[in-house]
């Protein structure tokens, strides 16, 4: 997986530094939507000299180059992944699990809508998962 991380990193033009091989490894390995939180409370278990002004500025520079997307599906707390293919959010409001929902298409980019050019959306819808109503 490091190997992957470096070779992400330098396609993207963003410096292989120890900590943003680390942060891209979680991501790669945990499709799981991490707040900057989630992703420090992981890492510092590896890396006790881990700052949180670390992994922030990690996530932003990510966000920036274009390696990560982040989004808001809960008030005041951003959380991040790494699936740049088009795709809505679902959240459980029973579990509290966010899932993609992959096969949404992308049918808003690049459209032009009440003389607006749309050049990105985010979806994001709530109600109860498949695994909670099976469980009622």
């Amino acid at each position: 997986m490091k190997e992957l991380a470096k070779d992400i990193l330098i396609e993207k033009g963003v410096s292989p530094s120890y900590h943003r091989l680390k942060v891209l490894e979680y991501l790669l390995e945990n499709r799981n939507h991490p707040s900057a939180d989630d992703i420090y409370r992981k890492l510092i278990e590896e890396i006790p000299t881990l700052s949180k002004t670390t992994i922030y500025n990690t996530l932003k520079t990510f966000v920036e180059s274009g390696l990560v997307e982040s989004f808001n599906i809960l008030q005041n707390e951003v959380r991040y992944e790494y699936n740049l293919n088009p795709h809505a959010h679902f959240l459980c409001k029973k579990c509290g699990k966010i899932y993609d929902l992959p096969d949404y298409d992308n049918c808003l980019k690049n459209q032009i809508i009440a003389g607006h050019e749309i050049h990105d959306h985010q979806i994001n819808l709530s109600g109860i998962c498949k695994n909670c109503r099976e469980k009622e």
